[in-house]
């Protein structure tokens, strides 16, 4: 949305929402890093719809065992980076998108994790503060008929 467009009173609360969306963003990623699935619960709808690279193809809001179960399984923290985040907002909604790095060491496994993800986050205004209601993740695959993940782009 064009900032300049609006009054002045429209356009600050619009650069609020915007800048309390990209520290919600920060939040997720501190959340990683510390392994605290509660505080990554905390920060989406109980009901939320994610359409992440785990299966199943939804998950409907984070469940705190599977979610801490997956932390546990890295060594050391959990890094996701996010970058290029585009935000529109429109009263109590907001649409970001952009890309998310994932880095870290997974527990047994032989070589790091490192790979960029497209992201795309449907937020609401909850009681004041921001909250996920939707997310997709998604990695790019080689068309190819080889069907590899695309692990190698990099934005």
């Amino acid at each position: 949305m064009n900032t300049a467009t609006l009054n002045p009173s429209a356009a600050d609360q619009i650069t609020q929402d915007q800048t309390a969306i990209l520290s919600l963003l920060e939040e997720t990623s501190k959340a990683h890093r510390n392994k605290n699935a509660r505080g990554i619960a905390a920060l989406y709808t109980r009901d939320a719809d994610i359409f992440n690279l785990a299966p199943p193809l939804v998950h409907r809001g984070i469940d705190l065992s599977e979610k801490q179960a997956w932390l546990d399984s890295w060594e050391g923290p959990v890094t996701i980076e996010p970058r290029d985040f585009q935000i529109t907002v429109s009263g109590n909604s907001a649409f970001a998108h952009g890309y998310m790095r994932l880095s870290g060491k997974k527990k047994g496994a032989d070589q790091p994790v490192d790979f960029w993800m497209r992201e795309t986050l449907c937020l609401e205004r909850v009681s004041g503060d921001w909250r996920i209601v939707h997310e997709h993740s998604s990695v790019p695959f080689y068309m190819d008929g080889s069907l590899r993940p695309a692990f190698d782009l990099r934005p």
